[in-house]
């Protein structure tokens, strides 16, 4: 990112021992995910980091595919972390757009793509204040309801995806 002190680094797929090492300490640190074990599965998921100008983790995207019941169809389920120094600096929409980007590009390589986007679950308060259009541009959402925990859901789906097979809920 050329006007700003933090770098958007993609890692799908390509997560190493010493990434995922840094990850699940970053997640302890800031009491996000303390369970070891459960941070070291998570770190396998991520799509991209966030670095300050330092080199310091300071944000990871994360993603793994699910099948919402509503949809019947395979959607990338991603959720994003950020330290507490990041947040506020108006980064949020960005970063889950390169995250996006990401997916999508790996999705449309695929011989036959997996996923028809990206699935969101609204945690933060501040976000859903923010996002209160039923499709929101500047991250190219659309609200689809509320989960079982009354949470948001949104989503954002693929360039050109087609529906797979109706799946059978199980």
């Amino acid at each position: 990112m050329s006007d700003s002190p933090y770098e958007f680094v993609p890692v799908w797929k390509g997560v190493t021992e010493a990434l995922a090492a840094e990850l699940t300490d970053f997640w302890a640190r800031n009491r996000a995910i303390p369970d070891a074990d459960r941070a070291a599965a998570r770190a396998r998921q991520a799509v991209c980091i966030a670095r300050g100008a330092d080199g310091a983790l300071v944000g990871v995207g994360t993603a793994v595919m699910r099948i919402l019941p509503r949809l019947r169809q395979p959607m990338y389920y991603y959720r994003q972390f950020f330290s507490p120094d990041f947040r506020g600096q108006k980064r949020t929409g960005p970063f889950f757009n390169f995250a996006c980007e990401i997916l999508q590009s790996y999705n449309a390589a695929l011989k036959e793509p997996e996923s028809l986007g990206v699935l969101v679950e609204l945690e933060s308060a501040i976000l859903v204040s923010r996002y209160i259009l039923a499709h929101e541009p500047t991250v190219n959402s659309t609200f689809i309801g509320y989960s079982q925990k009354g949470l948001q859901l949104r989503v954002t789906y693929f360039e050109g995806a087609k529906l797979h097979p109706l799946r059978a809920l199980s």
